[in-house]
This record gives C-alpha cells, sequence and structure tokens, in this order.
C-alpha cells in the first residue's frame, strides 16, 4: 500500500501554484486564498469580524481588490483593509517575486532570438503573446532596484556559524555560453536562525572571489564568526584564513564521505559508511579521538587507500566537535542549503542558458530573499544560546599528540 504523504497547506499551495490545472482548481484556489487573507486579518487585529474583543487591536475598513498571476491564471483577490492602514499580505510578494525574476529570463531568452518551443509555450502561459523591450526593461529595473537592495543590506548582530556553497549555471556571454560560479552564504545568526547573507555571481570559483566576497560581507557588518562550512574547497579556506580570523573551518561531512566511498569495494562500503558514522557522532571528544584511532588501525589492513583518505582529512571533518553538541548535526554539513538549491535547479531547468548574468543574479538572488525570508519567520534552526560561556578549550581536539604509528598497528 502506498503511504500517504502529508503536506502543509502552504506547501500544498505551492505545488498548485507551480504545477497548474483547469478553471474549476482556479476556483478553488482563489478560493482558499482568499479564505487565508481572511485568517490573516483576524490574527491582525485579534478579532473575527464582528467580534467583541478586550484585545481587538483595529477594525476592518472594506476589500482592496488585486491580481495574483499564477500558473493556473490571474486570480482576483479581495485583499482586506483596516482603518488604520497598518495591515499587509506577503502572499502576492511571496509568490510573484521569483516567478518575475524566472519569466524576465525567458522573456530576455525570447527577445535576443534564442527562443525554443518550450520557451514560447511558457511565455504565452506566463506572459502573453506579445510585450516588448521597454516592457522587459521596466520589470528588470523594478526587480534589480529591490535585490540590490537586499544585497546591500546592513548585518546586525553576530554571525557565529556561515555555511557557503557554490552551483554553476549557464550564460550567455559575448556570443557564448559560458559557465559562471553562483556564491551563496548562508548565516545562522545570535538567535539561532537562518538567513541568506550573500548571493554572487562570478566567472570563476577562487580565493580571490571568495575573498572578496567575504570583504563585502566585513563591510555591511559580519561579525562574530565562529565557524565557516563548506566543501574542500582551497579557495574558501584560504579566504577564510585570510579575512575571517580565528573562525574555525569545517570540511561538510557528507563530501568527504562521498570522498572516501569510491576507494572501497562494494562490499566494504556499508563498513566505511558506519565507521564513519562512529567518528562523527560522538558523546565526547576523547570517545571520537579513541574511534579514529580504532577506525584507522582496521583500515590499514583491510585497505590502506581508505586508511590513508580517513587521515588526511578527519582533522578538517570534526572540527565541529569543539562546538556544542546539539548544534553539530546543523552545521556539520552544508546541508542547510540543499532546500534552497533544489529550488534553484527546478527554476534554471526552465530558463536551461540564462540570456546574460543579470538575469541569473535576478533570478537565483529573488529565490534566495524568498528561502531566508520563510527561514527568518519560521522555527528556530538551533538554540545559539548553547554557546554563551561555552568553553572551546576543554573541547579542543588534541591533534597535536603524536599520530599512531600504523606501520606496528597489526588487526587482532
Amino acid at each position: 500500500m502506498a503511504k500517504k504523504q502529508s503536506m502543509t497547506f502552504e506547501e500544498a499551495l505551492q505545488v498548485i501554484l507551480e504545477n497548474g490545472g483547469d478553471g474549476l482548481l482556479r476556483e478553488i484556489l482563489e478560493a482558499a486564498l482568499q479564505g487565508t487573507l481572511e485568517v490573516e486579518m483576524a490574527n491582525h487585529l485579534q478579532a473575527k469580524p464582528y467580534e467583541r474583543t478586550d484585545e481587538r487591536r483595529g477594525y476592518r475598513n472594506g476589500h482592496k481588490p488585486r491580481i495574483l498571476t499564477t500558473a493556473v491564471g490571474d486570480l482576483t483577490l479581495l485583499v482586506p483593509q483596516d482603518r488604520d492602514g497598518t495591515f499587509s499580505t506577503s502572499l502576492f510578494e511571496r509568490y510573484q517575486r521569483s516567478d518575475k525574476a524566472l519569466v524576465l529570463a525567458i522573456m530576455e531568452m525570447y527577445l535576443k532570438g534564442v527562443s525554443t518551443r518550450k520557451v514560447a509555450d511558457i511565455t504565452e502561459k506566463l506572459c502573453g503573446k506579445s510585450f516588448s523591450s521597454q516592457q522587459v526593461s521596466k520589470l528588470a529595473r523594478e526587480l534589480d532596484a529591490r535585490i540590490a537592495d537586499w544585497r546591500g543590506r546592513p548585518l546586525e548582530g553576530d554571525y557565529p556559524y556561515l555555511i557557503v556553497d557554490a552551483r554553476y549555471e549557464k550564460v550567455r556571454q559575448g556570443g557564448r555560453v559560458v559557465s559562471k560560479g553562483i556564491l551563496i552564504v548562508l548565516g545562522i545568526n545570535e538567535r539561532g536562525m537562518r538567513e541568506i547573507l550573500s548571493v554572487e555571481v562570478a566567472d570563476t570559483e577562487n580565493s580571490t572571489t571568495w575573498s572578496d566576497l567575504f570583504k563585502r560581507l566585513k563591510k555591511r557588518g559580519l561579525s562574530g564568526v565562529l565557524l565557516v562550512t563548506s566543501d574542500d574547497h582551497e579557495g574558501i579556506k584560504a579566504a577564510v584564513g585570510r579575512h575571517l580570523q580565528g573562525a574555525a573551518w569545517q570540511r561538510c561531512q557528507f563530501h568527504f564521505l562521498r570522498n572516501v566511498l569510491p576507494l572501497a569495494t562494494r562490499a566494504q562500503r556499508k563498513i566505511v559508511h558506519s565507521d564513519l558514522r562512529t567518528i562523527f557522532d560522538p558523546p565526547d571528544v576523547d570517545t571520537a579521538w579513541r574511534r579514529i584511532n580504532e577506525v584507522l588501525s582496521n583500515w590499514h589492513d583491510l585497505n590502506p587507500a581508505i586508511a590513508e583518505r580517513i587521515e588526511e582529512g578527519i582533522e578538517e571533518t570534526t572540527a565541529v566537535l569543539s562546538f556544542p553538541g546539539p548544534h553539530r548535526k546543523r552545521i556539520r554539513t552544508t546541508n542547510a542549503l540543499e532546500r534552497l538549491n533544489q529550488e534553484i535547479r527546478r527554476r534554471t531547468r526552465v530558463a536551461r542558458i540564462f540570456p546574460n548574468e543579470a538575469s541569473a543574479l535576478r533570478l537565483i538572488a529573488s529565490l534566495a530573499i524568498e528561502q531566508s525570508e520563510e527561514w527568518e519567520t519560521g522555527r528556530q534552526y538551533l538554540d545559539a544560546s548553547l554557546l554563551e560561556g561555552w568553553s572551546f578549550e576543554k573541547n579542543e581536539w588534541p591533534f597535536d599528540e603524536p599520530a599512531p604509528d600504523l606501520t606496528l598497528v597489526k588487526k587482532q
């Protein structure tokens, strides 16, 4: 029997908006969204229509018609108003900002003569058949201004943890299709909430581009960084050491595991995976150190290449063990960015090749803004108060001790 998958109303709404439907579905969605707006107003005023309560914080003042463009067509909604004009809904901005960026990318592709049948179908559904370069420019300017404000906003308070990642997108440049690096920085702030701090497009991913990015973040107010998590990229490591002095660097454990497994035979892979997990999930630092010695000793006889690879990277992948236990699973990999990357992949598959660098930045930054807003208004990612009074000296790794002489170790 197939397992029934549950989802929240917001998740179901997103599926509907993305996949489209017929007229009936549009009517159902319109009614559901109208109900959502009324609930938002009731929560804002702390009172339902005609309800008398001591907690009431204002009064309704009619409705204002608005059009929400979705994949199922234009929805006519009546946005509730209050007398003081303090009510606002994020519904329109949340579900249309990234859609506008995607539509702009498609329209630009069409204007530049690189339209395919798929692109033509999408523009007809989302944009209509007729649009001009002036319309494209106007929409682009409006979005770019908002994105520029967001990318340059001041950063307040400390960000003890950073998670950085890069992906690559195809962009047309000078008559050629080139690969551009999209550099993304996620910060976990002093309240334990995730926030996208930076999205940049670079010609290449090296120490210079990452150094420039960190310098710009520091000018905006980035401070209090204790740990930076990323994949094994020399440019990131060099930039962290140069511009975030005092911060530790954590190599993503998931990437490290994928780097070790190819050295194992098919029969050995489950054992390697289990052994590394015993190192990555210890109750304390001393236990982890003992497990490292045991794993290295065992694999020296079974597969010396695996032992060597683990020994080379184990210090970098266990820097996280110097931090509070409840934080470790959240900061030991770059998985915190995976949901954003999935959304980026889903959208960029439609555009395929961006018409220019600005178009790529526009779409990906729009998605990052939406994801960041969702995180900031959602649940706390981790309890940052655990860092108060935390003694790093008591949790330091004893890597200054001599490594075991594996040539003398014999499996019992």
